[in-house]
C-alpha cells in the first residue's frame, strides 16, 4: 500500500511564504511524475506545478515566478516552496504521485491516482 502525507501548511500574511513537504512511502517500486494541486472552496481542483523524475517542472500561468516545486529522489518526497503569496492562493494543497507499486505477487502495477489528505493554505492579513 502507498501512503503520501503532506505537511506545511498554515496561515500567513500577503507577500509571505510557505514552504509544503510530501512524503511518499510504503511499497512503491518507482515514482515518475510528482505534483501539486490545489482547491479553494467551491471551486475545482486546479494543477499548480509538476516534476518528473528527471527534474523537468512546470507550472500553472498564477504560480509562476513564485512557487518553486522540487523533490528529493532518494526520500520519496515533493516540496513545494511558495514565495509572494497573495489571498488568492487560499486552498487545501494535495500532492499527487504516478508511479509503479510493487504488489505482493513480486509484480508492479502503475497508477497515478495516489493522493495526499490534503494541507491548508490560508493567505490573510
Amino acid at each position: 500500500q502507498v501512503q503520501l502525507v503532506e505537511s506545511g501548511g498554515g496561515l500567513v500574511q500577503p507577500g509571505g511564504s510557505l514552504r509544503l513537504s510530501c512524503a511518499a512511502s510504503g511499497s512503491i517500486f518507482s515514482i515518475n511524475t510528482m505534483s501539486w494541486h490545489r482547491q479553494a472552496p467551491g471551486k475545482q481542483r486546479d494543477l499548480v506545478a509538476t516534476i518528473t523524475s528527471g527534474g523537468r517542472t512546470n507550472y500553472a500561468d498564477s504560480v509562476k515566478g513564485r512557487f518553486i516545486i522540487s523533490r528529493d529522489n532518494a526520500k520519496n518526497t515533493v516540496y513545494l516552496q511558495m514565495n509572494s503569496l497573495k489571498p488568492e492562493d487560499t486552498a487545501v494543497y494535495y500532492c499527487n504521485a504516478d508511479l509503479w507499486e510493487s504488489l505482493p505477487s513480486g509484480l508492479t502495477r502503475w497508477g497515478n491516482d495516489y493522493w495526499g489528505q490534503g494541507t491548508q493554505v490560508t493567505v490573510s492579513s
